[in-house]
């Protein structure tokens, strides 16, 4: 029997546009809230970009899935001129949790047999994304904007990883 946490725990992440990764992390069992907006880490990270927090369960979800899916749904392996907006990274609350975040990256990158570019980084600051952006995906999915980019990562997310997925409503 595995042992309940009385408090969710926090991760960050950015790499890609927020409204995508807050679309992909809502959609996630275990995953209680996301905070869309900015963040920043320190020098020479210290330039707000594009991330969401989680707040989630470790008793339903690790943190090892979560950064999984954050390797599986981005652009996690290159590095293209919008990376000072699209910072690839894991933003930790502690060093404990960013020497998990580290040892985890390094796993999936030796099972994927691939270089990735994100890095785990120490959480500094966050600035939220304006209201009328935040939950933009379940607003209406039907947006061309999430048609294109996030209905495309939670079906290949419901195809890979089908035990991570909330049911569809």
């Amino acid at each position: 029997m595995k042992t309940v946490h009385s408090q969710l725990e926090k991760i960050a992440l950015g790499g890609g546009c927020h409204w995508c990764t807050e679309g992909v992390f809502v959609s996630l069992l275990g995953v209680e809230k996301v905070e869309q907006g900015w963040v920043s880490s320190d020098a020479p990270n210290e330039a707000f970009s594009e991330a969401v927090i989680l707040h989630f369960n470790p008793d339903i979800v690790s943190l090892k899935d979560l950064i999984a899916v954050h390797l599986e749904t981005h652009a996690s392996t290159k590095i293209h001129g919008l990376r000072h907006r699209y910072r690839s990274a894991v933003y930790a609350f502690s060093e404990e949790q960013r020497l998990q975040a580290t040892f985890a990256l390094e796993s999936h990158a030796k099972e994927a047999g691939e270089r990735f570019i994100t890095t785990a980084l120490p959480f500094v600051a966050f600035k939220a994304s304006l209201p009328e952006h935040q939950d933009y995906y379940r607003k209406d999915p039907d947006k061309p904007f999430c048609r294109r980019f996030i209905s495309p990562k939670l079906k290949m997310l419901r195809e890979m990883r089908p035990g991570l997925m909330r049911k569809e409503d």
